[in-house]
């Protein structure tokens, strides 16, 4: 590749995007096909629309980003805007974030204080402060962002909390879906296949109703991985 090939495809880069990272020049450097791909699966994940609106989409990756801290990421601070995001909704996404990053301690009381706390209802406490704590933005958003920012930071048991409330709260497998998926960059693939799995088992075991095609998925055998027939 020449220098001005190169100088090409970097620029060509940044005005589809509106800004340039580290990694995207050193993949042109010494693997442009895998910065192809990359930009491919990116595009897919990030800008293309799917179901969820561009405010509703930025409201969830501003959870996402908060939670793995990934500050480098401000562009979509500016798309949240863009979408008329407001400064209510920003705040609401940080107190969010700081609830459910807390929700080791009601993991503990639920299950570690279960038998002498058992007339409290944490998981319905725990709807409750999540919901309030983001305050100023649609419930259904904090639900769609509460999914997320779970399988960011790797709270299994707060992922099934969160999925069954979300259910219950009417929002959209397909949004839900959409909400998760965005943790694949920033909050790591192996987490985001845990959580797929987690979604998957709710869903053959009866605990978490669903749609026909997200049942056909959830029944459908050999999802385990190499050598597995699960």
């Amino acid at each position: 590749m020449s220098n001005d090939d190169l100088t090409a495809k970097l620029t060509a880069l940044r005005e589809k995007r509106g800004y340039l990272l580290p990694h995207h020049g050193l993949l042109a450097l010494t693997a442009p096909e895998l910065l192809r791909a990359y930009d491919a699966a990116y595009t897919a994940l990030a800008l293309e629309d799917r179901v969820l609106s561009h405010h509703d989409r930025e409201f969830v990756w501003l959870g996402i980003l908060i939670a793995t801290d990934e500050e480098i990421a401000t562009h979509h601070i500016a798309r949240f805007r863009e979408a008329g995001g407001s400064s209510d909704e920003i705040r609401a996404a940080v107190s969010l974030c700081a609830t459910v990053c807390g929700f080791r301690a009601y993991r503990f009381a639920a299950w570690d204080w279960h038998a002498h706390l058992a007339e409290i209802d944490f998981r319905a406490d725990w709807n409750r402060a999540v919901l309030a704590a983001g305050s100023g933005a649609a419930p259904r958003l904090c639900h769609l962002a509460a999914c997320a920012i779970q399988v960011c930071n790797g709270s299994w048991d707060g992922l099934r909390w969160q999925l069954g409330l979300a259910h219950e709260a009417q929002v959209p497998e397909a949004e839900l879906a959409e909400a998760i998926s965005l943790t694949m960059f920033p909050g790591s693939v192996p987490n985001f296949v845990t959580a797929a799995g987690i979604w998957k088992e709710m869903i053959a075991t009866g605990d978490l109703p669903a749609s026909e095609p997200f049942r056909i998925w959830a029944e459908m055998q050999g999802q385990g991985g190499h050598g597995s027939d699960e």
